[in-house]
């Protein structure tokens, strides 16, 4: 049976290379009725003549000679069509600043979307009026940093890398901004420090790529750029205006320091629910982060004894009726600075799993084509991820752990790289090395090809994997990676093979299934809009997915068949049907689903989305086939511009035959009060209510079990390392013989600071 999908994806995978071979002639066909895209403009930027006071008023004699890039194209819904609103960017450089004014001008000013929130919560953030600068600061089309401000001057900010289309919203630097209505629209100021940086450390001029673009939602979430945006190339950052004239930049001593100061207290009750809430001892951390800039391109990151405490709770999860383990983001600083450069095919170094450093020490950078990262720690615990074909469990062991990381990646040609990444972990009778090689190759403006293989080597303690099932002796495992990927104006196509043994283990990584051969078609034709009111895009998604075990016995089987439409009131709507095969437990069960997802934004600081999917699944803690449900409507709502609510409700259940195995509901809020762009006030809830049909299950479970956790936070952020967090937090949990009881607390005091020289 496997075989012959596999088969058929294959030869389905020929007929979408004919269909889109037919596209393209087509489309060539009709190339002399489209307008010719006009070449992308350069410029060349002078120093300022006068000093900048970051104001949103853009009153100083320096900006009346910067040089001014104009928006002139509005890249999404339309294609290179004149943008509906008028925008003005000055650029001017000081020794250790660049600066960036907006004049953004609009017909009906009282419309402007704008609110006060915390800098990078951006599911408020992109609801509202805003203007982004992407810097290319090495020229070499391959990543860039991104800053964003919205019309009263909150800031969000990335890093953005080309080859793996990645953005990254957890990366923070340090700098200014300012921005305010006016009667014409609004006007943003922007200053940043050169230290903040990364370019090439040449003394001639440089010149940088640049990327500017307005955001103006409306009924339509109109995308205005500053360069033509060519559909049928599927790089970006090679099509971006281009910058001239920065010399004589001074980063300074490069130097920063980020002392912290961390006080908390925990009290617990030790039985529940009627035992007393015992007082816990006062903890005092202090920690030490540096930042050091070797040079404008070469960064050395060291941290003693961090504080890694996370004061951004994590976004619960539901982990009922689950195979594998839940990936949860980074949000450490750490972490954080240059993560890019560590970026492979397969996630084969995830920083969660350094759960507890006593120090760390980092260095990236990149030195004429060549990119270097290297990371080394001392972890308290060795937090491990056991995978397998069939599920993945984590487990946590408190030892020592030494570990270190190096990747090298090397530009070749315009827009293709080859690199090598190597990971090891080394403890008390353990140790997981994983050495490999990657390439990615830009074969056409829409076609690319990436690769990757890596061979690890692991070694358990005897009493640690007799404990998990895993093999006593050392032994080891490969891991390879194949994808081809065509993306144009109107077709988009790919394929993909994976392979990893059932030995592979990446301990540094986040791998969580392994022992299995993954095949992989795809095909999405794109249909734009060409004045219609009714809709902006539409594409039909066919997708197919073979699963098999290393003896060639299917796994997983699955035809994805969908529509992505997108409309008036900036609305998303998403039908998806999945026809699936899936084997457990060595029976294969039939998994027929549909899902639907709809999003959309009536006003401004209003969003509201709904996820529903039902159709036959597994019970995979009884192992027999089961029918689910899943609903999870979410609403993001501003009240005037100061107080942001956010709800999201989950609700599952799953049945058998009629009869409810379980059903659980997952309920958070998130209720901010902003005072300023530094100041807010938060509330977060989450309540999960889990109940069980116990005469359905083959071992003992609780009828109903209830959790609540409940977080209150003052934080006050001149910038994101120099800030002051109050907080208290609790969990209650209930069963079905006792209501909710608080089952532990926490207060807490974080500090901290940014010295930069």
């Amino acid at each position: 049976m496997n075989r012959t999908f596999s088969k058929s994806l294959v030869v389905a995978f020929f007929f979408i290379l004919l269909w889109e071979g037919s596209l393209t002639y087509l489309a060539g066909q009709q190339t002399q009725k489209r307008i010719e895209l006009p070449p992308t403009q350069s410029y060349t930027v002078s120093k300022a003549e006068s000093e900048i006071k970051i104001d949103g008023k853009l009153s100083e004699s320096a900006w009346e000679k910067a040089v001014k890039i104009d928006v002139p194209y509005e890249w999404w819904p339309g294609d290179n069509t004149p943008a509906i609103v008028k925008t003005d960017c000055l650029v001017t450089f000081s020794r250790t600043k660049v600066y960036f004014g907006f004049r953004c001008y609009d017909p009906e000013p009282k419309k402007v979307r704008a609110h006060i929130m915390d800098r990078d919560a951006m599911t408020t953030f992109v609801m509202d009026d805003h203007v982004t600068l992407l810097l290319d600061t090495f020229n070499d089309e391959r990543r860039g940093f991104q800053f964003r401000v919205n019309a009263l001057g909150v800031q969000a900010d990335a890093f953005f890398s080309e080859l793996e289309g990645f953005e990254d919203f957890s990366w923070d630097a340090i700098w200014d901004s300012a921005g305010r209505l006016t009667d014409y629209g609004y006007c943003i100021e922007i200053a940043i420090p050169f230290n903040q940086l990364r370019f090439p450390r040449a003394q001639e001029k440089q010149t940088w790529g640049i990327c500017v673009e307005r955001l103006y939602p409306r009924s339509i979430r109109h995308r205005l750029r500053s360069h033509p945006m060519d559909r049928d190339k599927q790089c970006f950052l090679c099509q971006v205006n281009k910058i001239a004239g920065f010399e004589g930049m001074s980063s300074g001593h490069n130097l920063e320091f980020d002392p912290t100061l961390t006080v908390n207290r925990t009290d617990s009750r030790t039985d529940m629910p009627d035992g007393k809430m015992e007082n816990g001892k006062i903890k005092v951390e202090p920690g030490l982060s540096a930042r050091w800039g070797i040079t404008s391109n070469l960064i050395l990151n060291a941290t003693i004894n961090p504080d890694f405490s996370q004061v951004e709770a994590n976004v619960a999860q539901l982990e009922v009726n689950t195979r594998f383990a839940l990936r949860y983001e980074e949000k450490r600083p750490f972490f954080l600075e240059g993560a890019d450069f560590f970026l492979t095919p397969m996630e084969a170094m995830f920083t969660r799993t350094v759960y507890d450093p006593l120090w760390g020490v980092k260095m990236t950078g990149k030195v004429g084509r060549n990119a270097i990262g290297f990371f080394a720690a001392q972890d308290r615990y060795n937090t491990l991820l056991f995978p397998s074909n069939m599920g993945s469990w984590l487990a946590s062991y408190k030892e020592d752990i030494f570990s270190g990381v190096l990747r090298y990646r090397r530009d070749v040609g315009r827009g293709s790289t080859l690199g090598f990444l190597y990971t090891g972990r080394a403890g008390t009778d353990y140790y997981n090395h994983v050495v490999g090689v990657d390439g990615f190759l830009r074969l056409t403006n829409t076609k690319t090809l990436n690769a990757q293989f890596l061979h690890s080597r692991t070694d358990y303690p005897t009493d640690i994997a007799q404990e998990n099932y895993q093999t006593v002796d050392p032994f080891d495992g490969n891991a390879v990676l194949v994808n081809f990927l065509h993306w144009g104006r109107t077709f988009g196509y790919g394929a993909s093979y994976q392979e990893y043994t059932d030995n592979f283990r990446a301990d540094y990584g986040f791998i969580p299934r392994v022992g299995y051969h993954f095949f992989n078609v795809f095909a999405q034709p794109i249909f734009w809009t060409r004045g219609h009111k009714w809709f902006n895009q539409i594409s039909f998604i066919f997708n197919g997915v073979v699963i098999t075990d290393q003896k060639g016995v299917l796994s997983d089987r699955q035809i994805q068949l969908g529509i992505d439409y997108q409309g008036p009131l900036q609305s998303i709507f998403r039908p998806n049907f999945f026809i699936q095969k899936e084997r457990y437990n060595g029976i294969l069960y039939e998994k027929n689903q549909f899902q639907a997802y709809f999003d959309f934004r009536p006003r401004g600081g209003m969003k509201f989305t709904v996820l529903t999917l039902f159709g036959s699944d597994i019970d995979y803690e009884n192992f027999l086939p089961a029918n689910s449900f899943l609903i999870q409507p979410t609403l993001n709502v501003s009240f005037g511009k100061r107080l942001n609510l956010s709800l999201n409700d989950t609700f599952q259940r799953l049945s058998r035959e009629g009869d409810k195995v379980y059903s659980v509901n997952l309920l958070q809020a998130k209720l901010v009060y902003n005072f300023n762009v530094r100041t807010f006030f938060r509330i977060i809830l989450q309540y999960q209510d889990l109940k069980q049909n116990q005469a359905l299950y083959l071992f003992p479970v609780d009828a109903r079990t209830k959790t609540l956790f409940t977080q209150v936070l003052f934080s006050y952020k001149v910038n994101p390392q120099t800030k002051l967090f109050i907080g208290y937090s609790e969990n209650q949990l209930g069963m079905t013989e006792f209501p909710l009881t608080r089952r532990n607390r926490t207060f807490f005091l974080k500090i901290g600071y940014a010295f930069i020289y």
